[in-house]
């Protein structure tokens, strides 16, 4: 039985783990965290989870879906508020069509007890990686015992987020390519605590997004009746995090920008002092493994801003695809390895532009009539003809489209509606045979 590593135990690794495990590998797991089935989730720390169709095929096909079910709530579409209150619903999809909020501890701690279930997976925690040698393939960790080299493993798969380690060696290696970028935002978590009788203090079934320009907030639903808010604003813009500082600044931008939710935030001020402004980091890099002896995935690999709420969801897609992989070429690690940065670095190349892309349009166009109108147009004509027209947010999110593709299709499409919506009087005529028309002519030609 081949024993393989996995240096990092958090969403990817843990499942990733359980996908191995059913092949018949001793896999062993290491984390520098304690084991985090025996913490205290505490919010404030980690911007919550959207879970969408890529992410649940992951987990079913591993035959985990159903144990992460209790720990996700359904949200069917974008409810914009603006400064004066006013709300604007947007649905995701089709109807029925959601995407889920989860906690990314509650979702951790369950898919550790659910690679736990097999024997044959082993995790390691307060193992810190180090490093790693290339030679005989044994790892190097700092732990609370000091300095141990462990190993050797047949291969070693690095699951250990966007500072990876595993990365971090491989860089040391002749024609490796990496980048490294930060946006110039950062976010903070915020909180709306549940009603005294453990009810939502706004809609649950839906994401709240408060656009504002260069800025935005945003409330995703947890199952104890709170909702974990998430501001990303710029560092030193007007109004950015590093020109907030007194509780009367703060108090004096909630109000001006969010007043519906000032009543509802009763420790607002001690949340904005006390919990971290985080930064927004991109990792791009080439190729990802080395010969068949290691591999990156999820965000060791490829790690996004969260603003299509994909990361997660492409990281269980490596899982998935990695697996079909092994499946396909008979546990041939050399040509499987090979195959999946081939599969999998176009599409976390698009799935970045993508993430980008939706910062703008949450934080701004959410709010612009005529991008709203743009969306009516196409959910309109897509009913019509489901065969010619899927928008991009579904072909993303609700289709297990290669992300590289959709972002092609979304371009084409996009030049179109550039046409239709600079077209007199569109308010009036939107929904006409005239505009259908002219956008099937379009797609013909």
């Amino acid at each position: 039985m081949e024993k393989i590593a996995i240096v990092g135990g958090g969403l990817v690794g843990g499942l990733l783990s359980v996908y191995l495990a059913k092949r018949g590998y001793e896999i062993h797991v290491f984390d520098w965290r304690p084991d985090i089935r025996k913490m205290k989730i505490v919010q404030g720390k980690s911007i919550n989870l959207a879970l969408s169709d890529r992410g649940w095929l992951g987990l079913k096909m591993a035959g985990i879906a159903e144990q992460i079910s209790p720990v996700a709530l359904p949200m069917y579409g974008r409810l914009m508020h603006d400064t004066k209150g006013e709300l604007t619903y947007q649905p995701y999809g089709k109807e029925n069509q959601a995407i889920y909020s989860v906690s990314r501890g509650l979702l951790n701690q369950s898919l550790i007890h659910c690679a736990a279930d097999f024997e044959r997976v082993h995790f390691h925690f307060e193992h810190r990686c180090t490093d790693f040698n290339l030679d005989d393939n044994t790892l190097v960790f700092q732990t609370p015992d000091g300095q141990n080299t462990i190993g050797p493993f047949a291969r070693i798969l690095g699951t250990d987020g966007a500072f990876s380690a595993i990365r971090n060696r491989m860089m040391r290696l002749d024609r490796f390519e990496y980048s490294q970028r930060y946006l110039s935002h950062g976010y903070k978590e915020l909180e709306i605590p549940p009603m005294p009788d453990g009810s939502h203090q706004l809609r649950k079934d839906c994401l709240h997004i408060w656009p504002r320009g260069e800025f935005m907030m945003i409330a995703l639903p947890n199952p104890d009746g709170s909702f974990t808010c998430t501001l990303f604003m710029g560092y030193d813009t007007t109004p950015g995090f590093n020109n907030i500082q007194s509780n009367e600044e703060i108090i004096s931008f909630f109000s001006r920008y969010f007043p519906d939710i000032m009543p509802l935030m009763p420790e607002l001020v001690d949340d904005f002092n006390n919990h971290p402004t985080s930064s927004l980091v991109m990792v791009q890099c080439a190729p990802w493994h080395y010969r068949d002896q290691a591999l990156i995935l999820g965000d060791a690999a490829h790690a996004i801003v969260p603003f299509y709420g994909q990361g997660m969801n492409c990281g269980f897609e490596d899982c998935r695809v990695l697996n079909e992989l092994l499946d396909q070429y008979n546990d041939d690690w050399d040509v499987v390895m090979k195959e999946f940065f081939r599969i999998r670095k176009p599409a976390a190349d698009a799935i970045l532009e993508l993430a980008l892309r939706n910062y703008i349009e949450m934080r701004d166009k959410t709010a612009d009539p005529s991008f709203l109108l743009q969306k009516k147009i196409e959910a309109a004509f897509s009913a019509k003809h489901p065969d010619l027209w899927n928008p991009l947010y579904s072909q993303v999110t609700f289709s297990h489209i290669p992300y590289n593709e959709a972002l092609d299709n979304g371009n084409r499409q996009e030049d179109i509606m550039k046409g239709i919506m600079a077209m007199p009087e569109i308010e009036s005529k939107w929904n006409s045979p005239e505009i259908e028309k002219i956008i099937l002519d379009k797609i013909k030609s």
